[in-house]
């Protein structure tokens, strides 16, 4: 019997030809990631448990995204630890304000995440790295101290479903869409515990962007992690990019799979994700007079380059709607710079909008757009859970960033070929 793609790179770091589905399995880690909410956590599990040093100074990453520039001092005392930690271990790759960008954008922009790896994060939408074929999952801050600690973690290898993707994808739909769409259809926990494998023509067409987009949600349906295989595309984003070797892994024709979907999506409309629930999808030509307060453009989810560029070709030449509040916020410093060197902060500012420095700051509610009770606030974070932005009161409205860009324009939620014809 074949093996999936998911179950190659565990053996691999498992020192293993096979694995199966059930098993559990020590695996030998290539990076380990944390940031300035769960680091503090991890190094107090760390000091616990005896440790001195890290495996690897190049491979654990410590990346203050969430609330720094500190907004208040116990950020700043979080921060300040594991500044102090990094500086101490002699820390590669320890991003500080001014060089830091939200984590899941920083590393693959950086080449530290690589196909065929195993990379593990105190952060649940570390597996937006599936989308470079690698194997990235989230775990709790203490099994993360074992990893920084020893290299290694203990992992349940988990069962695959293969998600398949026919059609031509339309204007204005991406990535998010179809993710979206995919939880929409199984629900938030129509995954659980397994490694959505996503393949087929429209995954062959989308953009990196997008697939990032897609692994990066994976958690949002229950999964252990997300992954793509690896392909013309991706191989010419590690370019000049990936700063080590790699091994491409696919899955054999005759690997089995818990559960098998194809979605059409040649009639695919751009998507929306109402409160509370990810899975709670409707296409946006019935989401209905929703009026908005806030618009949030963004995140590990949608702050790439392609995201930013959607937006600003919709708010070129017009405005912010005079009830809206819009908030830009890029990945990475780098993709902040690309946004001034080809004038869209200019269109972004005219608009009316508001450009952050990159932050996971609103998609949690933490600052730089907190909403207020009865406030809405549309948004291409990854997230509309309960008081996710703020009140508990406020609700989330989750799309891509065409939608809420044009929603940005005319105040309510609304399908970007309202505002650009066609």
């Amino acid at each position: 019997m074949g093996q999936t793609i998911t179950e190659k790179i565990l053996a691999w770091h498992a020192g293993r030809d096979e694995v199966f589905p059930g098993e559990l399995i020590n695996a030998r880690v290539d990076l380990a990631l944390a940031n300035d909410i769960t680091a503090p956590l991890a190094l107090d599990a760390f000091r616990e448990m005896g440790a001195e040093r890290v495996f690897d100074t190049a491979r654990v990453v410590l990346v203050p995204d969430h609330f720094a520039p500190a907004r208040d001092i116990l950020a700043a005392e979080n921060c300040a630890r594991i500044r102090e930690f990094a500086r101490r271990q002699g820390l590669e790759h320890y991003y500080e304000v001014g060089r830091v960008g939200i984590e899941h954008v920083l590393l693959p922009e950086e080449g530290l995440v690589l196909p065929g790896e195993l990379i593990v994060g105190a952060d649940s939408h570390t597996c937006t790295y599936g989308a470079l074929g690698a194997f990235s999952t989230g775990m709790g801050s203490t099994d993360l101290a074992m990893a920084m600690a020893l290299g290694e973690v203990w992992l349940r290898v988990p069962e695959s479903m293969r998600l398949t993707y026919t059609g031509e994808l339309k204007p204005w739909v991406g990535g998010k869409d179809l993710i979206l769409h995919t939880i929409g259809s199984i629900g938030v926990d129509g995954a659980r515990y397994r490694a959505m494998e996503f393949t087929g023509p429209a995954i062959d067409s989308l953009s990196m962007e997008g697939r990032f987009t897609m692994a990066n949600m994976a958690v949002e349906a229950g999964a252990k992690n997300g992954i793509f295989a690896v392909d013309s595309k991706t191989r010419a984003w590690l370019e000049k990019r990936a700063r080590r070797d790699y091994r491409a892994f696919a899955s054999d024709p005759d690997a089995a799979y818990a559960q098998e979907l194809c979605f059409d999506v040649e009639r695919l409309e751009p998507q929306v994700a109402f409160p509370h629930l990810p899975s709670n999808v409707r296409p946006i030509s019935r989401a209905g007079e929703v009026k908005i307060d806030q618009v949030v453009i963004g995140s590990c989810t949608n702050g790439w380059l392609e995201d930013i560029e959607t937006a600003a070709r919709i708010l070129e030449g017009r405005e912010v709607h005079p009830h809206v509040r819009t908030i830009i916020f890029p990945g990475t410093p780098k993709i902040k710079l690309e946004m001034i060197r080809r004038g869209w902060m200019e269109t972004f500012i005219r608009a009316g909008a508001v450009v952050s420095t990159p932050t996971c700051g609103p998609c949690l509610g933490g600052h730089m757009g907190v909403i207020a009770a009865g406030e809405r606030a549309v948004s291409t974070t990854n997230r509309n859970f309960v008081g996710r932005m703020g009140h508990k009161e406020g609700e989330v409205y989750l799309s891509g960033p065409a939608v809420a860009a044009a929603s940005a324009v005319t105040g309510r939620l609304t399908d970007p070929r309202e505002v650009m014809g066609g």
